[in-house]
Order: structure tokens, then sequence, then C-alpha cells
């Protein structure tokens, strides 16, 4: 193996980070509180690492799978930032407690009336 790529994967800190990332974005895909189109996020990143057109081609040696490393990792960022920050924090706080999953409870006050226009 490269000495590069070694010094890469003897960091287990930015391994775990990353791991975690991806766990704590798979429970909040599954979160109802998180909108659907924020959802859509990580999912468009993952079709476009499947989709056989890329921006770089991954024909170039290390630097095709770089991209699309890159694009997964922008887009996991990018989702938990968007995502509610109470659901954020219910989930990573679930995972560091290694809890199973299960959505958020209800919050805040809700209001059933009724409205007649006169």
């Amino acid at each position: 193996m490269p000495p590069r790529a070694v010094s890469w994967l003897a960091r287990p800190a930015l391994l775990r980070t990353l791991l975690s990332h991806l766990r704590l974005t798979l429970r909040l895909i599954r979160e109802p509180r998180v909108p659907v189109l924020t959802k859509a996020l990580p999912l468009l990143a993952v079709f476009y690492v499947a989709f056989p057109v890329d921006f770089v081609p991954d024909v170039l040696p290390v630097i095709g799978q770089l991209d699309d490393l890159a694009i997964l990792l922008t887009a996991v960022e990018i989702f938990l930032r968007w995502c509610p920050s109470d659901a954020v924090a219910h989930h990573r706080a679930a995972l560091e407690q290694k809890r199973r999953y299960s959505a958020m409870p209800p919050t805040g006050v809700v209001v059933d009336a009724e409205w007649r226009r006169g």
C-alpha cells in the first residue's frame, strides 16, 4: 500500500467521524420531522456515484474516485446542516447511547381549531 494511503487509514478518529456521520444521516433520513427535499440531498449524491456519467471520469486513477467521495461527504455535511437541529441532537445522543432508532417524540403545542368564514 502506498505510504499516503496508510497515513489516512492510520487516523481512527477520522474514520470514526465519517462512520458516525453516515449513521446519523441514515437515521435522519428515516426521521419524519426532516423535510422531504432535505432528505433528497444524500439520495441524489448516492445516485450521482451510481450514475455512469461523472464530472471527472472514473477511468482516471484515484481522481475519479476522489470526486465521488467528495460529492458524498459534501452532501452529508450539507444534509446535516439543513436538518432541524433538535432532530440532529436527538439522534446524535441516541447514537452515543447506542439506542435503537425511534422517531422523535412529538413536542410543542398542537392547535386544533376550526375556522369559519362569517
